[in-house]
């Protein structure tokens, strides 16, 4: 086979042309500025350095560890087997968390995609065969010939103002963006499990709270009954007893109610059927309350959240689109270039005589379009802006929700502090006041109101119980939940 100088000095030429492209232009994207470490805080006054205590489940003294390393398994500090038992299960199987990951290899195949068609150049191989027949000048009737043809094309753009480095500099950040949506997912699933088995406690320590008030006004109900029977009170008293005993128990339909619909939530979370079996139960009695609460600085909170991370990229996408449509104003510089082989037999395609070979270059300069090019970059600017808008918001709603939490730990525990001084009162004005009815020292009203306050101040301190676990797994969640310490990935330290 013929040597080929001119072709191979052709594409010696274009080789180098695509290794001595130009900067891109438009902007290079800057990660915005974080907030000062010497900011006065997430509030603004100092939250307690310690909270309040009660000698109940969920009232232990809980202190604060400033700038503490958030663990990537915080759940493991409620040091409940079952709830860390369903927790991995619903890592395993839940649907969101999957769809999460897919999405992120779809982004990951999509930059390979571009990646493929933006940086390298094109290369085609194509044969042909045709067969034709035509009237034979040297002879009475037609001749058949047949041709064969071997190329290969060659094409490439040469990005010499930067545009499909810009458009691959977007791709690659919409997998950054699909990197901190698994992140966010991850998180988000687990707190919602961790809180959604909390309020299952919840609610069944607000069921059994329910019951031991019925059972103490059915048994009030028996007194009243056995005194009217003996003509010491007026058949009213019986009416209004019966009537609170129904309304209490008029109460725990939509207590198991809602029960039963925190059993289903969590049957999905994990990725399994509201029918299914093998759920663990949860009760406030099996869950420890952490000590140690970790404050991370607020200028730390922007690379540790996942939901402002994920803005950020969006932020990044839309500077690469500034580059893009920046681009799209230069000239565009186009290199092609064929080599092939013709010949009547196939054998021929690879002798000599039969090559042929060509390159060619082309510039095409947008000239007039209407100032649509001009409107695109415009349009690419004020996207960017608005990502940056929706960025600043995504962190000043993310300090919020730390602010928001930090305020509830705090007056959640003076509140169940409170609460648990108000249930021995109720429970000793309860007792005091059954007694003087016996005695017919208070009236059959004045016991009445003493039931009410008692069973709406137990419903108030199983909640207020409830609220200090929530308010713990909240606080993990808002500052990011640790993903960044996980060993799994050290990558994932922010940097």
């Amino acid at each position: 086979m013929h040597s080929r100088p001119g072709f191979s000095s052709g594409l010696t030429a274009i080789a180098a042309a695509v290794l001595l492209v130009g900067c891109a232009v438009g902007p290079d994207f800057k990660v915005p500025a974080e907030p000062g470490t010497d900011a006065k805080g997430y509030t603004a006054t100092p939250v307690s350095a310690l909270t309040a205590s009660a000698p109940v489940v969920g009232g232990a003294t809980q202190r604060f560890v400033a700038s503490e390393s958030v663990p990537p398994q915080w759940w493991a500090l409620f040091r409940s087997p079952q709830l860390d038992q369903l927790i991995r299960t619903g890592l395993r199987n839940s649907p969101s968390l999957a769809a999460a990951q897919d999405a992120l290899r779809q982004a990951e195949e999509n930059y390979r995609v571009e990646s493929g068609q933006l940086l390298a150049p094109a290369v085609n191989g194509q044969t042909t065969a045709q067969r034709s027949r035509a009237a034979d000048q040297t002879a009475p009737g037609t001749k058949t010939s047949n041709l064969f043809n071997a190329s290969l094309h060659i094409s490439y753009s040469l990005d010499l103002s930067g545009g499909n480095r810009r458009e691959l500099e977007g791709v690659a950040a919409k997998i950054d963006y699909q990197r901190f949506e698994v992140e966010a997912t991850y998180q988000t699933l687990v707190a919602n499990i961790v809180t959604t088995a909390i309020r299952e406690a919840s609610l069944r320590a607000q069921l059994q709270a329910t019951r031991d008030v019925l059972a103490l006004q059915t048994k009030q109900l028996s007194v009243v009954e056995a005194q009217r029977v003996a003509g010491a009170i007026a058949p009213a008293a019986v009416l209004q007893q019966r009537t609170q005993v129904a309304e209490t128990e008029a109460t725990i339909p939509p207590l198991a109610k809602s029960l039963a619909f925190a059993r289903h939530q969590l049957a999905v979370y994990v990725g399994q059927s509201p029918g299914a079996d093998g759920l663990p139960e949860f009760d406030l009695d099996s869950l420890k309350l952490p000590d140690a609460l970790p404050l991370t600085l607020p200028s730390a909170l922007v690379r540790q959240r996942p939901d402002i991370r994920a803005s950020e990229a969006l932020l990044h996408v839309a500077s690469a689109q500034v580059g893009v449509a920046t681009a799209a104003l230069y000239p565009q510089i186009n290199l092609s270039a064929s080599l092939g082989s013709e010949a009547f037999k196939p054998g021929g395609l690879f002798g000599a005589g039969g090559g042929f070979r060509n390159i060619a270059a082309g510039v095409t300069q947008p000239i007039f379009n209407g100032g649509a090019l001009r409107a695109e970059k415009r349009s690419s600017e004020a996207a960017y802006e608005q990502a940056r808008a929706q960025y600043e918001e995504t962190v000043l709603v993310a300090f919020q929700n730390v602010a928001d939490v930090l305020r509830s730990i705090e007056f959640d525990a003076e509140a169940l502090q409170r609460l648990v001084d108000a249930d021995g009162l109720a429970h000793q004005s309860l007792d005091l006041s059954t007694r003087q009815y016996g005695l017919g020292a208070v009236s059959y009203l004045a016991l009445l109101d003493v039931q009410r306050t008692y069973q709406q101040t137990r419903l108030a301190l199983v909640q207020a119980q409830a609220a200090r676990f929530a308010d713990t797994a909240a606080l993990f969640q808002a500052l990011g939940g640790g993903w960044w310490n996980s060993s799994a990935d050290q990558s994932k330290e922010p940097s």
